[in-house]
């Protein structure tokens, strides 16, 4: 079996020395800055709480429906004493930093650098910018007390799964995850029943996780009735929070 062995020589052993030294500074230089957005997360982001991650479609444009809906929500929920957190983009997102930027709470914007779509929106108290999605995806849901999530693309899909995956897996906290647009999400979570649950890949409970709702003064009172069901305080929203402004 000794001799079954591959042979994957570690960064050290390479023969070729500038190879190995270019290889290793261009690694540890990565660890780095995905260590300084995590840094630079925490420092800005601990004391907003409560605090309520909304994203959707980067594509939606300023007279969809969406968008005014979007709007409305995030400024109810900034009234309401949370901080909204969005990406700091166009589309669902702007909307999003518009309403909370309009409303008392802080409006936090966390930016991704792409190729195209994202540019950072005009509607951010607290605005950070990441190169990593991973650093960006841990920030959306390590500082939520709940998430809500408009219609949107892959991204949109990418954060709803990381969310579900890791409160069924128990490797973050419970929280509310509300799923705007009736007509939008029926037909996932159709198939989601279908071929997930009935196959046993999932099991029923866990649809439970999410719940649907269309009327924005309904998602701030599902918001509020989840932690008195499950007799949560949420986070102060005091002085600390609007203090990082």
């Amino acid at each position: 079996m000794e001799s079954d062995r591959k042979n994957v020589p570690p960064l050290r052993q390479l023969k070729n020395i500038e190879r190995a030294t270019s290889r290793k500074a261009s690694e540890s230089w990565q660890m780095f800055t995905i260590m300084a957005e995590f840094i630079d997360a925490a420092e800005r982001l601990s004391e907003i709480r409560p605090a309520v991650s909304l994203f959707g479609s980067a594509r939606t444009s300023v007279d969809d429906p969406d968008y005014e809906k979007t709007v409305d929500i995030a400024r109810r929920l900034s009234d309401a004493g949370f901080a909204v957190i969005s990406g700091g983009g166009p589309g669902i997102m702007e909307a999003a930093n518009k309403g909370a930027f309009e409303g008392k709470s802080p409006s936090v914007g966390l930016n991704i650098e792409l190729p195209r779509e994202q540019s950072s929106n005009a509607w951010q108290n607290i605005s950070l910018s990441f190169r990593h999605f991973f650093a960006r995806k841990v920030a959306f849901v390590k500082y939520a007390d709940a998430y809500v999530v408009m219609p949107g693309g892959f991204g949109t899909l990418d954060e709803l799964t990381e969310v579900l995956t890791l409160i069924q897996t128990g490797k973050t906290k419970r929280i509310p995850v509300i799923l705007v647009g009736t007509h939008f999400w029926h037909g996932l979570l159709e198939w989601i029943n279908k071929n997930m649950v009935e196959r046993g890949m999932i099991n029923a409970e866990d649809m439970q996780l999410v719940q649907v709702i269309d009327e924005p003064a309904n998602i701030i009172d599902a918001i509020f009735a989840f932690y008195e069901a499950h007799d949560i305080v949420l986070p102060d929203s005091g002085s600390q929070a609007h203090s990082l402004l």
